[in-house]
C-alpha cells in the first residue's frame, strides 16, 4: 500500500473514532437529561406520595422479595422443561414443512395447518382452552395437574412460531447446495440433516434467542389456570398487602434475567451480520 493510500485509511480512521466519540458525548448528554427531567418533574405531581406509597414502597419490596424469588423457581423450571421440548417439535414442523415428497404431502398439509392455528391464536386462549379443556375430561392425577397441560399450551403455542423461524432459516440455504448433495450421491434425507440443518440452525439462533425470552415472560400466563409462580403469588401479596409494590418486584426479576438474555441475542445478532457482510 503507497504512503498516500496508508494517510487516506489513518484519516479515514481518525474520523470514525472521532464521530462515535462525539456520537457517545451527545447520547450521555441527552440520557442525562431526560433522567434528570424525570426525576425532578415526577415528584412534583399532585399524587406522586400515594403512587410511591403503593408501587414503590420499600419495607414491602424487602419483605415480599424472598418469596417472590423462591415461586419464580418455578417460572424457571417450567421454561426449562419447555424449552428443548419446543425446539425439537418446531424442528418437527419445520422439517414436514419442507418436504419435498409427493407421498409426504399430508405431513406437509398437517405442518401448515398448525403453524396457521396456533400463530394465529393468542398464547392465553390456548392456556385457557388446554389447561381448563384437557383436565376437564376427568383424567386421574396427574394427568389432570395444570402444571402438564399449561406447559403443553406453551409448547403447542411457541413451536409454531419457532418452526417458521428454523423454515426461514432452512429456505436460506440455497438450492444450489441441495444439488450438489444429491448429485454427489446423498439422498434426500441426508441432505437435509448433513447440509441443510447445520447451516440453518446457526442462522437462525440470534432469533430463537428472542422467542426463548420471550417464553421466559409468558411462562407467567400459567397463574390463569392454577399454578402459583411468580406473577400469581405477587398478585396474593397485593390481596393481603393492598399494595402493588410486589408486582414492581416482580418485574425487577424478570428484568434481571431477560435484559442480559436481550444483550446476549443483540450480540449474536451484530456477530452474524458482521459475518456476513
Amino acid at each position: 500500500m503507497s504512503e498516500n493510500g496508508a494517510g487516506k485509511q489513518l484519516s479515514r480512521l481518525e474520523y470514525e473514532r472521532k464521530a462515535r466519540r462525539r456520537s457517545l458525548i451527545i447520547a450521555g448528554l441527552s440520557t442525562t437529561a431526560v433522567v434528570g427531567a424525570l426525576v425532578v418533574l415526577v415528584p412534583l405531581a399532585p399524587g406522586w406520595p400515594a403512587v410511591k406509597n403503593s408501587f414503590f414502597n420499600w419495607e414491602i419490596f424487602v419483605r415480599t422479595s424472598p418469596t417472590l424469588l423462591r415461586t419464580f423457581l418455578l417460572d424457571v423450571a417450567i421454561f426449562a422443561w419447555c424449552a428443548p421440548l419446543i425446539a425439537i417439535w418446531a424442528l418437527v414442523i419445520a422439517v414436514f414443512r419442507d418436504t419435498r415428497s409427493p407421498a409426504l404431502f399430508p405431513f406437509r398439509l398437517f405442518a401448515i395447518i398448525y403453524t396457521d392455528i396456533f400463530r394465529g391464536v393468542p398464547v392465553i386462549l390456548v392456556v385457557y382452552l388446554v389447561g381448563f379443556g384437557i383436565p376437564g375430561l376427568g383424567l386421574p392425577r396427574p394427568w389432570n395437574s395444570p402444571y402438564l397441560w399449561g406447559s403443553v399450551a406453551l409448547i403447542l403455542t411457541y413451536a409454531a412460531y419457532v418452526a417458521e423461524i428454523y423454515r426461514s432459516g432452512i429456505e436460506s440455504i440455497h438450492v444450489s447446495q441441495r444439488n450438489a448433495a444429491l448429485s454427489l450421491g446423498l439422498s434426500q434425507s441426508d441432505v437435509m440433516r448433513y447440509v441443510v440443518l447445520p447451516q440453518a440452525l446457526r442462522r437462525v439462533l440470534p432469533a430463537n434467542m428472542n422467542m426463548l425470552i420471550a417464553l421466559q415472560k409468558d411462562v407467567a400466563l400459567l397463574s390463569f389456570i392454577g399454578p402459583v409462580e411468580i406473577f400469581r403469588q405477587a398478585g396474593v401479596f397485593k390481596s393481603l398487602l393492598a399494595n402493588f409494590t410486589p408486582y414492581v418486584v416482580a418485574a425487577v426479576i424478570f428484568l434481571a434475567v431477560t435484559v442480559p438474555a436481550t444483550r446476549f441475542a443483540d450480540t449474536l445478532i451484530s456477530r452474524q451480520n458482521r459475518r456476513r457482510s
